[in-house]
């Protein structure tokens, strides 16, 4: 059995209650930061992040360095393949593969990261996607994920 499954906390309805309760809080975070500032802080692949991040907060896939760390470089990649490559419907496969390949390389599988090469070549951002959404918003979710925790556990 794989680790991720291992990693299954009891369900319970004060559970259930709490991971609705921290993807609602994570998603509105930077859904009102998207709304307010009028800057991008949400792409698709986040809501996947925040299942995991408070649905199995202690599996693998859920630490800040597979979370960070497999968005950022599967948003690299999806970027470099697109500006470098071009927009072909193989070229946006090759960088998925790519994506794949190198989260399995690096020790920081997300599986939600895994579909930022898709985005990326479906939206066509530039450079900056890279920082804003991916980079600063990982690592918010990752922060109100660990801050939601603390909270829990004093209750």
């Amino acid at each position: 059995m794989s680790s991720a499954l291992q990693a299954r906390p009891r369900v319970t309805g004060r559970r259930l209650l709490a991971v609705g309760a921290g993807v609602f809080s994570a998603l509105a975070v930077v859904g009102a930061l998207a709304h307010f500032t009028a800057m991008a802080w949400v792409m698709g692949s986040f809501g996947a992040s925040c299942v995991l991040l408070y649905g199995f907060p202690d599996a693998p896939f859920s630490r800040a360095r597979n979370v960070i760390g497999g968005h950022v470089l599967s948003s690299f990649i999806g970027l470099a393949v697109l500006h470098g490559l071009g927009d072909a419907w193989y070229l946006m496969a090759l960088a998925g593969a790519l994506a794949a390949v190198v989260m399995v390389a690096t020790d920081t599988v997300h599986p939600p990261a895994g579909s930022n090469p898709v985005i990326i070549f479906l939206y066509q951002p530039n450079w900056s996607f890279l920082l804003l959404p991916t980079l600063a918003g990982a690592v918010l979710l990752v922060a109100l994920a660990w801050l939601y925790r603390q909270v829990l556990r004093r209750s």
